[in-house]
């Protein structure tokens, strides 16, 4: 199993992407600590992991406050007493027209998708320096690669997360962490359920392989990314999204 014994942090965990990344880590010999608001949620997925014999405990993490975050990596390091990945997968979307988005909806989108990735990673960078060993993972989105109408809040985010792990990647990559993003296009996740079928149809068209993405091939791409097999991949930007940029 390419990821045996590495202690992973995932953020987002309760659903979609981040459900499927928490069981493929699992699967893959990875203690998990699976993050959402969303407690009954978390207790699914840790449900899930440990149905299937993985090690995994639960914690509510608001990744806009830091005393959540903190709380849960003393838990984390209190149990396993490593971090060796972390996935920043939470986020959110509040989409409109920039003429009339409203600064509400621009801000909460920005404290979430960038400023939760910064949050996070602050919060376990100085326990990977002292290992002197990691991998951060953010995620990010073609959105953030070629923009999108009706998202200035997400696209801005989705940039930066890119920014940061270039960043990271070339200020700590002397120190045995590595830092990447991957960019997934259309995705089925639970968010589609409340899109018109109409406009699912239109998605799938778009894509060159015709379908949209299974949550479980972005997690695949994590845990390749998280893997010893990836060991000389850093400040990489990987889209994952059937060609749809082409």
């Amino acid at each position: 199993m390419r990821l045996e014994s590495k202690v992973s942090i995932i953020t987002g965990a309760g659903q979609g992407i981040g459900q499927a990344t928490a069981l493929k880590f699992a699967k893959e010999g990875a203690k998990v600590a699976v993050c959402d608001i969303n407690m009954e949620k978390v207790a699914e997925t840790v449900r899930l992991l440990k149905e299937m014999g993985g090690e995994a405990i639960g914690f509510k993490v608001d990744v806009t406050d830091k005393d959540s975050i903190a709380a849960m990596i003393q838990g984390v390091m209190a149990k396993w007493g490593r971090i060796d990945t972390l996935v920043n997968n939470a986020g959110i979307v509040q989409d409109a027209q920039f003429k009339k988005m409203s600064e509400d909806q621009f801000d909460r989108v920005i404290d979430v998708n960038l400023k939760g990735v910064y949050n996070c990673t602050k919060a376990v960078v100085d326990i990977m320096l002292q290992q002197n060993s990691g991998v951060i993972l953010n995620a990010s989105s073609i959105v953030g690669i070629y923009g999108n109408f009706g998202q200035t809040n997400y696209a801005a985010t989705k940039f930066g997360v890119i920014g940061m792990v270039k960043t990271w990647a070339r200020e700590l990559g002397r120190k045995g962490i590595r830092a990447n993003a991957i960019c997934p296009g259309f995705v089925e996740t639970p968010i589609l359920a409340t899109m018109p079928e109409k406009v699912v149809r239109m998605m799938e068209d778009r894509v060159p392989m015709g379908r949209l993405a299974r949550p479980e091939e972005i997690a695949n791409t994590y845990a390749w990314l998280a893997s010893d097999e990836a060991s000389y991949i850093n400040g990489a930007v990987i889209e994952v999204s059937g060609g749809v940029t082409i």
